[in-house]
């Protein structure tokens, strides 16, 4: 039975995730998908407004917090999923997790890594964030779970544009491509998006091209050697106190010290492999559960092919991808998501990592 793909939808509470969800249901792709729900509370309402229309599998998770009890049910609700479709008694495609509005989708992901008995039988293909453009600035401010979720994100979905101006879309676009600019942005209305946007998008393919935006990586260099140097650790620029639908000052949203923050690292030297390997092993061991999404296309002193490495908190891979081209610059770049990750450890001992 080949690997069955796994996508995990999440986004803070009423960003959209059940309309986004009813939408791919009910559009014509010919896939059967299993659902597997985890909500809060004793009555799933979600449950019924899925089941009504759409002839799909639905997997009730036991209610209780993701944080502590999502592992081990999960696990339970895959597996079990796994077995029927081997047996011929469940007929499926493909399995969208979607997880309460106050996840945080590291435990989830890791499931996929951890146990041999998942990884055998599933693929986690991405992580899908809805960030929801009318609260999105109070709930990232606030809420640690909304931060996380789009640190973790391989493909952000922004609802409710329509609610709110141009410029507030914009400072948000802005703000959360800071936070993560691997994952690209998309607006969705209503939940509307073409199926080739959902699935098979491959965020935790190793060979997958590396998504990190071209002009974000320009922008930080241009910026790091004029005023950009204090940009997102500048503490006066901490708390302005702006009545909702005001404009800060700041053209690019500084005042929004989040703590979940992205960082490049981009060297046209090759990396030495034991040092690399000591010095990786060493920051995950120290601040693994702070580092969300990891990932890098990686120029190493032995071989002629690309090295692809990413992580997920603790968990960290790494494959040889293709030939570099004749002629292509060698350029090894990496990006690091995290949660107050000390940048400067970071970027001084990857250079000494460097032949």
């Amino acid at each position: 039975m080949s690997l069955i793909p796994t996508t995990i939808l999440t986004g803070f509470l009423g960003s959209g995730k059940t309309t986004l969800l009813k939408r791919v249901l009910s559009e014509a792709h010919g896939q059967k998908i299993a659902i597997i729900e985890n909500e809060f509370g004793e009555e799933n309402i979600d449950n019924d407004i899925l089941v009504s229309d759409t002839k799909e599998q639905i997997v009730q998770m036991s209610n209780g917090c993701i944080c502590c009890t999502i592992r081990e049910d999960l696990r339970s609700a895959l597996q079990l999923l796994a077995a029927k479709k081997r047996k011929g008694l469940l007929d499926f495609d493909r399995v969208v997790i979607e997880t309460t509005g106050l996840a945080d989708p590291g435990p989830v992901a890791q499931t996929f890594f951890m146990d041999d008995e998942i990884a055998e039988s599933f693929l986690l293909d991405s992580i899908l964030t809805l960030v929801d453009a009318k609260h999105a600035d109070k709930q990232l401010d606030d809420r640690q779970e909304a931060r996380r979720q789009v640190g973790f994100a391989d493909q952000i979905f922004i609802s409710k544009t329509d609610l709110v101006g141009k410029d507030e879309v914009d400072a948000l676009i802005h703000r959360l491509k800071h936070m993560n600019p691997r994952a690209p942005q998309k607006a969705v209305h209503f939940g509307e998006v073409p199926i080739k946007e959902v699935f098979d998008l491959r965020g935790f393919n190793l060979n997958a091209k590396l998504d990190i935006d071209p002009d974000f990586l320009k922008e930080e260099d241009e910026h790091d050697h004029g005023h950009h140097a204090h940009g997102h650790d500048d503490h006066d620029h901490e708390h302005h106190d702006h009545e909702h639908g005001e404009h800060c000052d700041h053209p690019h949203h500084h005042a929004h010290d989040d703590d979940v923050k992205s960082f490049v690292f981009r060297s046209e030297r090759p990396f030495d492999p034991m040092k690399l390997e000591d010095f990786l092993g060493a920051i995950v061991n120290i601040y693994g559960p702070k580092m969300l999404r990891y990932k890098g296309v990686l120029n190493m002193k032995g071989t002629e092919r690309k090295v692809i490495f990413q992580g997920v908190h603790q968990l960290m891979g790494s494959d040889l991808g293709p030939q570099w081209a004749e002629g292509e610059q060698r350029v090894s770049k990496m990006v690091f998501i995290g949660i107050e990750l000390p940048k400067d450890i970071f970027l001084q001992g990857l250079e000494q990592c460097l032949v």
